[in-house]
């Protein structure tokens, strides 16, 4: 509902002559997809990305930040003036836990990184911003990404001004074949590509991964066409439970990659703390060189001046409580989205038997929170407020992943919030929709 004005002269301002980024689709994906779940409270959500909340404990907030006060006091020698500056004051803008980043990156992921090369971010989504604001010098500069991908890169992007340029996608993640092609005809049209963005563990919103070859051979595409990585890893922890692959990162010998990170999935959603390892080293003028984590800390000290250390608080107690090890913090959670993928995955089996009613087809991801399912009909904003209002069950189409705005036979499930009765209930909803929406039918449960 739009809002009365008051009478009187107030001020108006065109959104035609705000920032592109607010009249953009992409900026209405997230906005719409949250008012639908508002608005449909009932229903059950197979559309949230979103953390467990069955092991969210209040109490645990306060034990690590204490966890996080005595580890301070040991080594400040008691000086408690300087544990309470550094908790309670503005803090440094690169961040209070990055050694401890660095060593949970070393215990978990193989990944040896130069605590000096890490920025802590509100979030990953200000690392991400902030690599791509300083890979962006001008209008030439784009970023290569493979689609579908995830919406807050692509938000990300209009934000930086920085052009996106789509990839193929293939059932191991890269169309190796097209990104040369994509880039050869940027470089012919004057562009830039200055990093390529991908996920590399259960993708969002695919839950596809990179196979040890084809992240090999991304590793070479960035040398050979000069571009970096920028590797985004919320989900890398959350396998089947066969041995991890290598990150990008952790294959990285000469210093193509940024890895973004964020303890949203494995710390504390609510804590809103992220970071990125920058080490690739910028020559100044005069022939100093600095670690590109510098200079996004020049970024971040002119938008948010720093991550509050209150909240990294909170992630520093948690990594000192399990010696730097998030998969060992994680083991219950760990289990519980490998179970959730198993439940969905036969779920889905059982209720779209090939042969069976409505042709339905999804992928099988080795881990991670998503699922992808392919419909007999295009499935759109339109037909997610029907599914909700009708049937009490949301999904995400996956037109939001590709920016856009054209509906496709696609949708995301989520399974990672869910509990087995909600999964349960959920799919038979879902199952009745579809069975209706390909029988051209409308109406209530």
């Amino acid at each position: 509902m739009t809002p009365t004005a008051p009478a009187g002269a107030l001020t108006e301002l065109r959104l035609a002559e705000l920032h592109g980024s607010l009249s953009s689709p992409i900026s209405d994906s997230m906005n719409f997809l949250n008012e639908v779940a508002h608005r449909y409270p009932d229903a059950v959500s197979l559309a949230a990305g979103r953390p467990y909340e069955g092991f969210l404990e209040v109490e645990a907030v306060s034990r690590y930040i204490d966890t996080y006060r005595a580890h301070l006091s040991e080594r400040f020698g008691h000086d408690e003036v300087l544990v309470r500056r550094t908790m309670l004051q503005y803090g440094r803008t690169k961040g209070i836990i990055h050694d401890m980043v660095a060593r949970h990156l070393s215990v978990d992921e193989g990944i040896t990184a130069d605590p000096e090369s890490i920025v802590v971010t509100v979030g990953c989504q200000e690392a991400l911003y902030l690599a791509l604001r300083a890979l962006r010098r001008d209008e030439r500069d784009v970023l290569l990404a493979v689609v579908p991908t995830y919406v807050g890169l692509t938000g990300a992007a209009e934000l930086a001004d920085m052009r996106v340029l789509p990839v193929r996608a293939t059932e191991t993640g890269i169309d190796f074949d097209h990104l040369a092609a994509v880039v050869a005809r940027a470089e012919s049209d004057g562009l830039r590509p200055r990093g390529c963005y991908v996920v590399a563990d259960f993708a969002n919103p695919t839950g596809v991964s990179l196979d040890l070859d084809s992240r090999e051979r991304l590793l070479r595409a960035a040398e050979e066409h000069d571009f970096l990585i920028l590797e985004d890893n919320p989900y890398g922890l959350f396998g089947d439970g066969s041995a991890p692959l290598p990150t990008l990162k952790a294959l990285d010998r000469s210093r193509r990659v940024v890895h973004l990170g964020s303890f949203a999935k494995t710390g504390l959603p609510g804590a809103r703390v992220g970071y990125v390892v920058a080490d690739q080293w910028v020559v100044e003028p005069g022939g100093g060189r600095g670690l590109l984590a510098d200079q996004l800390a020049k970024i971040k000290s002119m938008l948010t001046v720093n991550t509050s250390p209150i909240a990294q608080a909170v992630i520093g107690g948690k990594l000192l409580e399990h010696d730097f090890s998030l998969r060992a913090a994680n083991a219950r959670e760990i289990r519980v989205y490998r179970d959730n993928l198993r439940m969905v995955l036969q779920g889905l089996a059982d209720r779209f038997a090939q042969g069976d009613g409505p042709e339905v087809t999804w992928n099988v991801p080795r881990g991670g929170f998503f699922v992808v399912l392919t419909l007999p009909f295009v499935a759109g904003d339109d037909l997610l407020e029907e599914s909700a209002l009708r049937y009490g069950v949301l999904w995400t189409p996956m037109h939001h992943f590709y920016g856009d705005g054209r509906p496709r036979r696609e949708i995301r499930l989520s399974v990672s919030h869910l509990t087995p009765e909600e999964i349960t209930e959920g799919l038979d909803r879902l199952a009745a929709f579809v069975r209706a929406a390909a029988a051209g039918e409308r109406g209530g449960r």
